[in-house]
Parts: C-alpha cells; sequence; structure tokens
C-alpha cells in the first residue's frame, strides 16, 4: 500500500531529470518548427497538441521509455506535423483534407438549413456568435461562417464587397452563392 504513494528518492529523481530534459527538448523541438505549431488549432492540430502531451507524459512516468526515444518520437510528430502544414500551403487537396473549408451558414438574413445541418450547428449558435461580435440585429449582418478551427466568422453588412467570403463552401439547397 506504501509503494502506491512513495516508491523511492531514485524513482522521483529520474522523474524530475527525465521531465525537465524531456521538456527543454520539446521546448526546442516548438522553437526550431516555427510558430505555426503553436498556431491557432483546428482538428488536426489538437491531434498532433494530445499526440505531443500523451508522449511528453509517457516519458516522463514510464521507466521503459528512455529520453532519447522519447525526443525521438517527440521530433518525429512535430516534423510530420510541419510536413503536413508545409503540404497545405502548396497543395489545396492537402489542405482541404486537413483542415477542410469554411462554410458560410447564414448569409444575407437567411439561414443556410443544409449548411446547418452538415456542420451541426444550430440556429442558436450562430446567433449567439453574432451576438459574441456584439452586434445586435442579423439585419446588420452579411454572412456568418464556420471557420476551419470551429469558430465562427460574423461578417458586418455594408462592409463592402464582402471578398472575405470568397472560398467559403456555400452548402444551400439548390444554390451557391
Amino acid at each position: 500500500m506504501s509503494e502506491a504513494f512513495f516508491q523511492s528518492w531514485s524513482v522521483l529523481a529520474r522523474t524530475a531529470v527525465i521531465g525537465v530534459l524531456a521538456y527543454l527538448s520539446l521546448v526546442l523541438f516548438l522553437r526550431v518548427s516555427g510558430k505555426r505549431t503553436l498556431s491557432k488549432m483546428n482538428a488536426f492540430d489538437l491531434v498532433v497538441t494530445v499526440a505531443l502531451g500523451s508522449t511528453l507524459a509517457t516519458i516522463l512516468l514510464s521507466r521503459d521509455v528512455s529520453l532519447a526515444q522519447g525526443a525521438l518520437a517527440l521530433g518525429l510528430l512535430i516534423v510530420l506535423q510541419f510536413l503536413i502544414t508545409w503540404s497545405s500551403v502548396r497543395a489545396r487537396w492537402v489542405r482541404r483534407l486537413v483542415t477542410g473549408d469554411p462554410m458560410l451558414v447564414f448569409y444575407r438574413g437567411e439561414m443556410l438549413p443544409a449548411a446547418l445541418r452538415r456542420a451541426r450547428v444550430t440556429e442558436d449558435e450562430v446567433r449567439a456568435a453574432v451576438r459574441a461580435a456584439n452586434v445586435a440585429s442579423m439585419d446588420e449582418v452579411e454572412a456568418v461562417v464556420l471557420e476551419t478551427d470551429g469558430s465562427f466568422s460574423v461578417v458586418p453588412s455594408g462592409s463592402g464587397d464582402a471578398s472575405s467570403l470568397e472560398g467559403v463552401d456555400a452548402v444551400a439547397e439548390g444554390e451557391s452563392r
């Protein structure tokens, strides 16, 4: 029973030393890989972040994983993430595969039911996004876009030609923007 609370000082020392070195390795890898690794997350980035955290925890707590193995695993995850993001900047099909497209869910006074269903978003969530953007009336909104990271962007009416909507997936019954 007492071993569940304390095994030995050497186990604690190993955890402390390996923890500091693994953490420093992770920080170094993240700095070398660039700002994109730490940017606003989409689903792909979330998976990589969770995998990095899981790998770090395994390095810290498992005696079966050496620091070198753990550092290699961290580096491999970051290199793979770098390659995917590098490819997604250069090839639209990779970007669409990894992050998807932003989706128009409200346009010029109308909710887009097909888009709402496809995105699994309710009209109440769209209205909440409009309120969060400090817009009092749906009449003041040109469009609401569900972004690839799951956030909503609200484009106010009268904000120009709405060119920011270029490339946004419009899923309306029988019509496109």
